[in-house]
């Protein structure tokens, strides 16, 4: 007997039942797997979209924050990172360092990433070496941090007569005006190494207050020792300024990514250094401009300051373009007996410029 509501089903058509079931798998599979490689293709397109949306963002990015950082504008946000390139050699930057050591040269070098910290080239950067207007950059930070603090007016008026003359660098004592603002002075010791300039500023902030914000900012290799002498004494200080290549590439970066003092501090301080005129050493592989490069068009940020004495050359900064930055130190002491041992150092800070730009871009 049929069970109620039931109904017997004829074992002729369960074949065709069962291709009916096994076609409608099928298709719905089939289905399936075009919806998603659909999706699959929708996706891969977007990230496609997305990642040459991200790369263009991060060249404008870098573009637009060096340039903030430049002009003074300081929202305390962290500067936008770079995609910092690992496999470079700086194989010539060491053959002209190697020559130089050969030949009796004190050399101390330091380059490192400026978003990770990572040192890129190291050699002896933990020496303390003379760095002859170098000297000036934490006059700069002090000068720029008075200001901010509102102890010192950068409108104020310096008189030259106020210091005692000297002609070892700069403009100021070539020029008529007998008198200058603060904040003009600042600009002529940074971008022109002007040593009356520079000598009216530490006799107006005082050298005890620089030699305490060293202290203050976390220096220990770093010292300003005395204002710039067309001649040296038996009572005067040996050097203007005494660092190392290790705490000198740490501090511009620092500077560069806004956490010297304050924001608005670094940002002041880069500010002025970018101006800076000297590009004879590392920044003569850069090809900018000595007088306009504070905002270039291919989005090379340039930050540096030179020091230069018999047998001393010395430089420090940053130099970031669009795939990664670094920030770098240098210090060469030679017998300066010839011309010839002159363009060896000078050929070294020329070599470490080369691998910079190659790192840069």
């Amino acid at each position: 007997m049929n069970e109620p509501g039931r109904t017997r089903r004829s074992g002729a058509d369960e074949p065709e039942r069962a291709a009916t079931r096994s076609g409608g798998r099928s298709a719905r599979r089939g289905q399936a797997a075009g919806e998603a490689r659909a999706d699959a293709g929708a996706r891969a397109d977007a990230a496609t979209r997305a990642d040459a949306a991200t790369r263009a963002d991060a060249g404008a990015r870098a573009d637009a924050g060096g340039r903030a950082l430049r002009r003074g504008a300081v929202s305390g946000a962290v500067p936008p990172r770079r995609s910092a390139l690992r496999a470079r050699s700086f194989l010539g930057t060491l053959k002209a360092l190697d020559a130089l050591s050969a030949a009796g040269a004190q050399v101390s070098v330091r380059v490192a990433d400026i978003d990770s910290g990572e040192a890129v080239l190291v050699g002896d950067d933990h020496l303390t070496l003379p760095v002859a207007g170098l000297g000036v950059v934490p006059l700069l930070i002090e000068v720029a941090a008075q200001i901010e603090a509102g102890t010192l007016d950068p409108l104020q008026i310096i008189e030259r007569t106020a210091v005692d003359p000297v002609a070892v660098g700069g403009l100021w004592h070539q020029l008529k005006a007998p008198v200058l603002p603060v904040s003009d002075l600042a600009v002529l010791a940074a971008a022109a190494s002007d040593a009356t300039a520079a000598n009216a500023l530490l006799a107006r902030v005082g050298l005890d207050a620089v030699r305490a914000r060293v202290e203050q900012i976390g220096l220990v290799k770093t010292a300003l020792l005395d204002g710039f002498r067309d001649t040296r004494g038996p009572d005067d200080a040996p050097h203007v300024a005494l660092a190392s290549t290790g705490e000198l590439a740490a501090l511009f970066a620092a500077l560069v990514n806004a956490h010297v003092v304050s924001p608005a501090v670094s940002a002041q301080v880069s500010e002025w250094l970018s101006l800076n005129q000297d590009l004879a050493l590392v920044g003569a592989s850069t090809a900018l401009d000595p007088f306009a490069h504070d905002d270039d068009r291919h989005r090379l940020l340039f930050v540096n300051k030179t020091g230069r004495a018999d047998g001393i050359r010395a430089e420090a900064g940053v130099i970031a373009g669009p795939r990664a930055g670094a920030a770098y130190a240098l210090i060469v002491c030679f017998d300066d007996l010839s011309v010839a041992h002159r363009v060896r150092a000078h050929e070294a800070f020329r070599a470490l410029g080369l691998d910079l730009m190659e790192y840069a871009y």
